[in-house]
């Protein structure tokens, strides 16, 4: 029997994904379960595991854009397993070489076979004022031969890459493909930066207070919770209580309305090897320090191995991230769009401070509120910061719920 493997559906909004990189070849044995391959979408990137125990035919290749549902191998439940080590059949892994990243994506064909592929209208009338018939263009099954493809078909001149001047750098370079997520990232931080109108309004914060009780608490809440006590659950919480008394931060820009939702789901900026992802924890200001804590790392633990759902990362209300485990000292960092404000954190410093008239070391952290300024006034952006640091600096041991 042969079970098709095809590209599933990773959210409402995603017609298409890219085939990532494969796990295994084609003429490899699989187990049921065992990851295969890597499906990147606009949103995330994620494994797609056999579904069966069998050799696999990989029939897309690495890079292909394709739509949701779409045949990117089969599965022959029939073969044997291998008596040692899953072995490799080159041969026909050598039998579709992956195509050049250089090559143009189709080229002239005397033998005359154009196998399934689709031209488009621009394509067609090309060939036709060229005199040069469809059946000897080679493409693909299932191939969509653009203006660009025909052109480079018929003149090979211009897929090559110029000759470098007798003076260029000829050092060696690595050269990678952009993931989709990664475009993705890219294209809303450009959006963020042209479609607000983003200002910055920066805060100094004592963290003596909380730093206290993570020192004096953090076994005994270990203990009860499961959880390590860290940082993030604070500002959560205090991030949610502003929220409350300033709804206009957690609000956003629908056409000509101001949306103001009536919940705080916070986003929580999560460095991972494939790039940043921000999973959200729904209805923050309903939870308890305890329980932010224990929501907070569960998330950040999928997003560093790479288990997070398109769900999880989705929609967010407010963001905060925190650039001072990298030892940022200040930064305005760019808004989540389409929210309107985003939280920064940073490194923790000692530095001399005026308290009562006297001089003294305290654990220092500048907080930066990056906001959108067509709908976040001043007054209300920097309300909004003291507010957090007033609640930070006056932490107690009744938020622990010990």
């Amino acid at each position: 029997m042969v079970i098709q493997v095809k590209v599933p559906a990773v959210g409402e909004s995603v017609t298409e994904a890219v085939v990532g990189r494969w796990f295994k070849e084609s003429g490899d044995y699989v187990r049921v379960d065992e990851p295969v391959c890597e499906i990147e979408s606009e949103k995330a990137t994620m494994e797609l595991n056999a579904e069966a125990a069998g050799r696999l035919t990989v029939t897309v290749p690495t890079g292909r854009t394709v739509p949701i549902g779409t045949v990117i191998a089969e599965i022959d439940t029939a073969a044997a397993p291998p008596a040692g080590a899953p072995a490799r059949a080159r041969a026909a892994a050598a039998a579709t070489p992956a195509p050049s990243a250089s090559a143009p994506a189709v080229t002239p064909d005397t033998a005359g076979n154009s196998g399934r592929a689709r031209f488009t209208p621009v394509a067609r009338k090309l060939l036709a004022d060229a005199g040069v018939p469809t059946d000897r263009i080679a493409a693909a099954p299932g191939a969509r031969v653009t203006k660009r493809d025909v052109l480079d078909a018929l003149d090979p001149a211009r897929s090559q890459p110029a000759a470098p001047a007798p003076d260029a750098d000829r050092r060696p370079v690595r050269r990678e493909r952009m993931t989709t997520l990664r475009g993705t990232i890219a294209r809303r931080l450009v959006a963020a930066k042209n479609e607000t109108a983003m200002l910055t309004t920066i805060n100094e914060l004592d963290m003596s207070a909380i730093m206290d009780l993570r020192a004096r608490h953090q076994e005994a809440f270990t203990a009860r919770n499961g959880v390590k006590l860290g940082f993030m659950s604070f500002f959560t919480w205090a991030v949610c209580r502003a929220l409350e008394e300033m709804p206009v931060i957690n609000a956003r820009i629908s056409g000509g309305d101001i949306v103001y939702p009536e919940y705080c789901d916070i986003g929580i900026s999560v460095s991972t090897p494939k790039g940043l992802v921000v999973p959200v924890v729904r209805d923050a200001h309903l939870m308890d320090l305890p329980r932010l804590e224990a929501a907070i790392q569960a998330l950040a633990d999928r997003a560093r191995a790479g288990k997070l759902t398109v769900d999880e990362m989705s929609g967010g209300t407010f963001t905060i991230t925190n650039g001072g485990v990298f030892g940022s000292l200040i930064s305005t960092p760019i808004i989540n769009y389409p929210q309107s404000a985003i939280l920064g954190m940073h490194t923790i410093k000692d530095r001399p401070v005026a308290v009562d008239g006297e001089v003294v070391i305290r654990p220092m952290m500048y907080l930066s509120l990056s906001y959108d300024h067509r709908i976040i006034d001043g007054r209300e952006s920097v309300s909004f910061v003291i507010r957090v640091k007033e609640l930070l600096e006056s932490a107690k041991a009744e938020w622990l719920r010990l």
